[in-house]
């Protein structure tokens, strides 16, 4: 799954915010380390990591990626919130429907990795 969700059409600045949103949301230490370390070496800034928690307040995210991280939201807390469809029309006025499926399977995909490494008891190494 990780192969294919890297070779996504999904913009790869994009895919590292949800990536590290969904982990601040599941409380993932070992995988909000290793996205936001990713993030940084692509030359991700540490004002639009920190400020990830408050994304929808922020003009410095585009409108692709706020919809995308809302919908990671809406995934992640599905039980609570479910996917409003005009949530999913939002989404496609900026994701074809392969990329929709790929945002989808990205977003379970970081889902699940969170669930075994909290499962598993992984933590990050101090640096």
């Amino acid at each position: 799954m990780d192969k294919y969700t890297r070779a996504s059409t999904i913009n790869r600045t994009t895919r590292e915010l949800v990536k590290i949103r969904v982990s601040q949301i599941n409380g993932c230490p070992f995988c909000l380390d290793s996205h936001t370390s990713d993030a940084r070496k692509m030359g991700e800034t540490e004002q639009r990591i920190y400020c990830l928690d408050a994304w929808e307040k922020c003009s410095f995210y585009t409108p692709e990626e706020k919809v995308a991280l809302e919908l990671s939201e809406h995934m992640t807390s599905i039980a609570e919130n479910g996917v409003p469809e005009e949530l999913y029309n939002r989404v496609r006025k900026y994701y074809d429907e392969k990329e929709y499926t790929d945002l989808v399977l990205l977003i379970n995909h970081i889902n699940s990795l969170n669930l075994l490494a909290i499962t598993m008891g992984d933590e990050p190494e101090e640096k």
